[in-house]
């Protein structure tokens, strides 16, 4: 499972220190999972929190005495609700065990231990999603079933179900072409009474390999109907169930034209009519196959994803008009790099996918770097010219452990893009039994990428505009981090800031950032515009001493208004490293510079920090605004929030708005200022008419 923004986890933390509680959910924020947390002050709060807002988890302190953990489990059991429960305790030892056991919980916390923390939380959160995807799967199948059943009865196609041989179920339509009047004629009929005599003996053998799972889906034979009249006779084979016997699904179909016509209209059906090679539904279906094999029989596959470099820009040297030719020949290229068993499909607009059968690590890489050498190294012929491109390739060891279609074929799109955002050309094949490996080879890159766009000034700024809601426009716009690649294209920072944390590349991006900023804002006052800039920064630049110094610098240098420049931190971090932050707010606020919080509203107790630290400007986190006209909760967070910032003399910022209705409810609440793209998208010049 993926743990990120997207998906947040609803964590109750019972613990009488607000400050401890604070920790744990800014340890988990650090290690990539977003963290919705709460904190109960007494009983009736751990209730009303656990009945009207269910959390996914909840942490409870062994020695808390605000709220014992008797009544949390009390009040988790009277819930009725699959909610998991880990005891925090400080140390570990046999009574402790299995005092967890015997209140119920599912597991202990080592407070401190902060990768212990991550680890047991992650695991539980992944237990539960498996539980709550269970559950959503077996409704699904009751309901499938339930409409399977309908639509099979309403079906003019011939659909009987065979266990052991035997009919068990049988439609209308079935029960028709063969003279039956009623079910009762046929249930517990051998299939073998419904074939010509003169083929008995072959359809006994297909049986039997049926039984092996050696036989082929489709299956031309002559039937015989009640009256000993014969016809001849398609049959398609499926593994099926019904009420809970394994059976053979099997559908009849006259055939009226010629069988060998069928088959190539069947084979038409199967293609992509452009590049020849098997369509996305076809080549899905033998993923699947290869997935379930993988999982049964510990085998290995290979499934490769190749994309064109550059697409867009090579459509622009063509024409959109011979997009499909450029296709074509970039199928037939890939057609004639690959072996006998190999099987090739168009997989998207402008994606190939490739599915090479028991093959191992090795030989897939092998196969992957031949293709990309297939395209490197040669020179595509369309009908009216040659062209040379690159292409990038992402795959996946197709295994018992990572025996899932979703799965595989996510991880193979994570791998083509990871391939095409270094530079493209290259393969990034991920093995599930040498992810440390792969992993290391990929950081590595992008390592050597982030420092040679800080050596090489690779880095460009966006800007999105800030929309005043309330009183006199006020020019302000917001600068967005990008990662200008070898051939022009952008990187959001998401892609690379975390490799760049972990190798302490982050305080180079900030002093990078805010440079840019002074020296946009000292280029628009020269301009005759007084524009406000907000730049994100990280918790690195609070401990680099010397930022402040350079700040300074670039101000006397550029003749920028310190005024005009505005920091942001998640408060997250602020509150981890408050110290540091304070001092840093101090050393900067002697130029002028602002210091405010983003990511605001999702702490435990995101007002009670302002106490300690006198942000300029509060930006209200963005899951807030998901859904907003719809969320009721949502909108009366947000209402809070402007309420005791206008007390404290705050501005608030609602970023990711996303349409009219949510501008409304914003405007009511008193936010001061919009943002997001439904207002203006970030783009490179700052152009909007405020």
């Amino acid at each position: 499972m993926q743990f990120g923004k997207d998906t947040a986890l609803r964590l109750l933390i019972v613990d009488d220190s607000v400050e401890a509680a604070e920790a744990i959910v800014s340890g988990l924020r650090n290690s990539g999972i977003a963290v919705r947390p709460s904190r109960p002050e007494n009983e009736a709060e751990l209730a009303s929190m656990i009945g009207q807002h269910p959390p996914d988890i909840v942490l409870a302190a062994r020695e808390a005495r605000v709220v014992p953990i008797t009544k949390v489990m009390q009040a988790v059991d009277a819930s009725a609700k699959d909610l998991p429960v880990l005891m925090l305790i400080d140390s570990i030892d046999d009574t402790r065990l299995l005092e967890m056991f015997t209140l119920g919980a599912r597991g202990v916390i080592l407070r401190g231990h902060a990768d212990h923390i991550q680890s047991r939380v992650r695991r539980e959160w992944a237990d539960l999603e498996a539980r709550r995807s269970l559950r959503r799967l077996e409704a699904q199948v009751r309901e499938t079933e339930r409409r399977c059943d309908s639509l099979i009865d309403s079906s003019r196609e011939p659909i009987a179900y065979i266990h052991e041989g035997m009919h068990i179920r049988a439609n209308p339509a079935y029960l028709e072409i063969f003279g039956f009047e009623t079910f009762e004629d046929i249930e517990g009929m051998s299939l073998l009474d419904l074939i010509a005599p003169q083929k008995v003996d072959g359809f006994k053998q297909l049986l039997k390999q049926i039984g092996k799972g050696e036989a082929p889906p489709r299956h031309e034979t002559e039937a015989r109907t009640l009256d000993g009249s014969h016809f001849p006779a398609s049959m398609e084979f499926t593994q099926a169930s019904y009420e809970g016997e394994s059976c053979l699904q099997v559908i009849l179909r006259r055939q009226e034209i010629d069988p060998e016509l069928a088959r190539e209209v069947e084979e038409l059906r199967q293609r992509d009519q452009v590049t020849g090679l098997l369509n996305r539904a076809t080549f899905l279906r033998a993923l699947e196959d290869a997935v379930a094999d993988a999982a049964q029989n510990a085998t290995h596959h290979g499934l490769l994803l190749i994309e064109p470099d550059h697409f867009n820009r090579l459509l622009q040297d063509i024409g959109l008009d011979a997009a499909d030719s450029l296709i074509a020949a970039m199928a037939q290229r890939l057609r004639a790099a690959l072996g006998p068993n190999d099987v090739a499909a168009r997989f998207g607009e402008h994606q190939f996918a490739v599915l090479t059968s028991n093959s191992n690590h090795k030989n897939s890489m092998g196969l992957a770097e031949s293709l990309r050498a297939a395209f490197a190294d040669h020179v595509l012929e369309t009908a009216d010219r040659s062209l040379s491109t690159t292409v990038s390739i992402g795959g996946v060891l197709i295994g018992e452990k990572i025996a899932s279609v979703t799965a595989v074929l996510g991880k193979a799109s994570q791998c083509v893009q990871s391939a095409s955002g270094v530079g493209g050309n290259r393969t990034d094949l991920f093995d599930p039994g040498a992810a440390d490996r792969a992993e290391e080879e990929r950081v590595e890159a992008w390592v050597t990428r982030i420092r040679d766009a800080l050596d090489a000034d690779r880095f460009v700024m966006d800007y999105q505009p800030l929309i005043g809601l309330h009183g006199e426009p006020i020019e302000m716009y917001e600068a967005y981090l990008r990662l200008r690649g070898e051939h022009g294209e952008l990187v959001p920072p998401l892609t690379f800031l975390q490799i760049a944390e972990e190798h302490g590349l982050l305080w180079e991006i900030d002093r990078w950032v805010v440079g840019k900023a002074i020296a946009v804002i000292g280029e628009r006052i020269r301009a005759g515009k007084q524009t406000t800039m907000l730049v994100k920064i990280t918790q690195a630049s609070l401990q680099d001493n010397t930022l402040q110094q350079f700040i300074q610098e670039q101000l006397a240098r550029h003749g920028a208004d310190g005024r005009q420049l505005v920091l942001q931190l998640p408060e997250s971090k602020v509150f981890t490293h408050l110290r540091a932050a304070q001092e840093f707010q101090a050393k900067v606020a002697q130029y002028g510079v602002r210091v405010g919080l983003e990511q605001f509203g999702v702490g435990l107790n995101s007002f009670q920090l302002l106490s300690h630290f006198d942000a300029a400007l509060l930006k209200i986190d963005r899951s807030y605004m998901e859904d907003l006209t719809a969320n009721p909760d949502h909108q009366q967070r947000v209402r809070e929030i402007a309420e005791k910032a206008r007390e404290l003399g705050k501005i608030t910022i609602a970023e990711f708005v996303q349409d009219a209705g949510s501008m409304s409810i914003l405007f009511g609440a008193g936010i001061d200022y919009a943002q997001g793209n439904f207002l203006a998208p970030p783009g490179p010049v700052m152009d909007y008419e405020f």
